[in-house]
């Protein structure tokens, strides 16, 4: 798969952006178990251009995570150009645009997921970024509005057109949000179009190893993006890579791997972050990492609620004590 300079071979696997979730501590996690492309949590365009301080901040990334993409947000074409400018600045591998973003507070703006209502808002957007930017500038979206209006076959080439040089889409419509099944079948229609040449990419519903060989393997796409299945799980990267590779699953981790991988994530969270947010921050990757575990309700209170640096490490080796060898699927 080819993206500007970007070359990844052979199934590649890339890590969705998301908010709050793909900050540099954990982007650097996921790259440590075999995510070949990493976004930064996606950026609002008008926090961008006010120069707001936790915006800024968004557009950091290590060498050591790249391929790096940093994607925007917003519904003001010229805000957005001008976002995209800036986010050049740091000097990321590629700008992407959210087009698939299905919170309400955004897509009834327009942005996000809502462009979905006015294509040829879109279209203008995607050409004003793409002409105002040296980098390559990918789209990330979804099969429409919703089930009355499945337009991505229709508007992937207009979008290729515009100069998007790969195009990720979620199969699932904005009014789906994140329920129902993901349906891959218009991806591949996407894919199958002779006169689309850019790379296309798989978003929705990728758990393991079976289920993005199926993706793969049934619906032609070049590339597969992982988002929630990540949170809580950042080595099912190493999983699906091995599945791919050789047909096996790998035994699920015990509690006192995922306890020492938890270890390093919040220790990088600390290093990376100001005062108390590094804590807050990792406080939903907690939740998942020891998700199902039996008679953990205590445990889990005081871990989500502490605001001590060294109370927390000591109730995750706690953890390690009391479950042991365990695992929790």
């Amino acid at each position: 798969m080819q993206i500007g300079k970007i070359n990844i071979q052979e199934y590649p696997l890339l890590l969705a952006p998301m908010e709050d979730i793909t900050d540099r501590s954990f982007r650097l996690l996921c790259k440590s178990f075999g995510a070949e492309l990493l976004y930064t949590e996606f950026v609002a365009s008008e926090a961008l251009i006010r120069n707001i301080d936790k915006s800024l901040k968004k557009l950091q990334i290590d060498e050591a995570e790249r391929p790096t993409g940093i994607q925007i947000y917003g519904h003001r074409i010229d805000a957005m150009v001008e976002a995209a400018k800036i986010a050049e600045e740091a000097k990321p591998d590629l700008i992407d645009i959210n087009y698939g973003c299905p919170v309400k507070k955004i897509a009834n703006r327009g942005a996000g997921a809502g462009i979905l209502r006015d294509i040829p808002k879109m279209i203008e957007m995607t050409k004003a970024i793409v002409n105002a930017v040296k980098l390559p500038v990918t789209v990330k979206t979804r099969l429409g509005w919703d089930s009355d209006n499945l337009i991505i076959d229709k508007i992937a080439e207009q979008l290729q057109d515009a100069g998007i040089k790969a195009l990720t889409i979620h199969g699932r419509t904005r009014t789906q949000l994140y329920k129902g099944t993901s349906d891959w079948t218009l991806i591949k229609k996407v894919k199958q179009n002779p006169n689309i040449h850019i790379p296309i990419i798989g978003n929705g519903d990728i758990f393991d190893g079976i289920s993005a060989k199926n993706a793969f393997d049934r619906f032609d796409v070049d590339g597969i993006m992982i988002g929630r299945a990540a949170i809580g799980k950042p080595w099912i990267f190493r999983e699906i890579k091995h599945y791919l590779k050789t047909g096996e699953i790998l035994p699920e981790l015990s509690i006192s791997e995922k306890v020492e991988i938890a270890k390093l994530h919040f220790k990088k969270s600390i290093a990376l972050k100001e005062g108390k947010k590094g804590i807050f921050e990792m406080r939903r990757h907690f939740a998942l990492y020891f998700k199902g575990l039996k008679n953990f309700k205590e445990l889990r209170l005081k871990l989500l609620t502490s605001t001590d640096e060294n109370q927390i490490s000591d109730l995750l080796d706690e953890i390690k004590q009391k479950y042991g060898e365990l695992n929790n699927t």
